[in-house]
């Protein structure tokens, strides 16, 4: 491990949480100009997630920074022109294609990766890109099949090999289309600038350290890691020569980095109002989101029902730079539903009916219904609230 140089700035713990919200798109005026396409650079990787209630994940991070954005225009935004990628990152993650380089390094420890879960049978790998090079782009419905049963992870030899290709990175995928990944090859989707395996290890981590830097404004190692799902010993070879610097902030108890812009101007502008998604990079990490926000975030779709505690998919509600409440919503018809709603006290109300009001109206909702609050004390002020917005 390097070793770094003592940190040079401390922060407040207010500080670094100002320093996150700029970095995220959640402080100042949003750029409407970049539109998402911005949001993507800005923020260099967004989720994918199957799960959709008021919207995909990928549709609700650019919704939560610039507001009520077309959901056609942000997949067309994503996906036209070979703006984007879609590759492991943090997760599933869209990927803007000036990144396609960066990745080099992991495409190539799946090329030389011994062991894999789905055997790959023969011939299969060369038939479908041929099928790609002469038919694509396709699904892998189109390309033969995915699956040789109905069980979820039961792939066919199509869909083993079609993803394999994606890993390697010989082919990419191009949109989403009903959910289905579109393959089309790499060599034909991929810039001929950004279409090379030209960066060694060291310099591809060294970039995706800078980037995660640069998106989380200031972040611990292991916050820095996450970003990406880069390991431990991997950001501590290149942080010191990432550009990033080492700070102290209180009440952390572990050293940090900032980018040495983020703290040149202090973080100043208006704060959004808005449900975000769980897969959020904002709110992805558990352990940052409660460090930061002193909130306490997991996803519960996953979770048996009667053990959940906030809902299936419980939106945590940011105003005035602070995690205020939660919504878990659905959708009946044109009414928007608060199944279950938390709030951080009565003061939180016009917060949370507000990110109500805009989330009905951006899906196209009329209404919106409280079903349950979880401190029956403070219906009275939520609803009063509703009312008065959609009067």
């Amino acid at each position: 491990m390097t070793t770094l140089p003592p940190p040079a700035t401390e922060l407040s713990a207010d500080e670094a949480r100002r320093l996150a919200l700029r970095a995220q798109g959640f402080l100042g005026a949003p750029d409407r100009r970049a539109g998402v396409r911005g949001v993507l650079r800005h923020l260099g990787a967004v989720q994918l997630d199957t799960i959709s209630v008021l919207a995909r994940s990928h549709e609700l991070v650019p919704y939560a920074r610039l507001g009520a954005v077309g959901r056609r225009t942000v997949d067309d935004a994503y996906w036209t022109d070979t703006h984007a990628f879609e590759y492991w990152s943090h997760a599933a993650c869209i990927l803007p294609i000036e990144e396609w380089p960066h990745f080099a390094f992991r495409r190539r420890a799946y090329r030389n990766r011994p062991h894999w879960n789905h055997p790959l049978p023969d011939g299969d790998y060369d038939r479908v890109i041929k099928q790609l090079r002469t038919e694509g782009p396709l699904t892998a419905t189109d390309l033969g099949g995915a699956k040789k049963t109905s069980e979820w992870w039961d792939w066919s030899g199509t869909k083993v090999a079609v993803e394999r290709a994606l890993m390697y990175g010989e082919v990419v995928c191009v949109e989403r289309r009903g959910w289905k990944r579109v393959y089309d090859l790499a060599e034909r989707a991929v810039p001929a600038a950004l279409l090379h395996d030209d960066l060694d290890d060291t310099e591809c981590l060294r970039r995706l350290v800078r980037l995660a830097g640069r998106s989380l404004g200031v972040g611990t190692r292991a916050d820095i890691a996450d970003y990406h799902r880069l390991k431990a010993e991997q950001v501590d070879a290149v942080i010191a020569d990432s550009g990033l610097v080492p700070v102290t902030v209180q009440g952390w108890g572990r050293p940090a980095w900032a980018e040495p812009a983020a703290l040149e101007t202090p973080p100043r502008g208006r704060h959004r109002t808005t449900l975000l998604s769980p897969f959020d990079s904002l709110v992805w990490e558990r352990a940052r989101t409660e460090r930061i926000f002193g909130f306490t975030h997991r996803l519960e779709a996953y979770v048996p029902k009667p053990k959940r505690v906030h809902g299936y998919f419980a939106m945590p509600v940011l105003a005035g730079g602070r995690l205020v409440g939660r919504v878990d919503p659905a959708r009946e018809g044109r009414t928007l539903v608060a199944k279950q709603v938390t709030l951080d006290g009565p003061k939180a109300a016009p917060a949370v009916a507000q990110a109500l009001v805009e989330a009905a109206s951006w899906v196209d909702c009329t209404d919106v219904r409280v079903e349950r609050v979880e401190a029956p004390e403070l219906r009275e002020p939520l609803t009063r609230e509703l009312a008065r917005l959609l009067a």
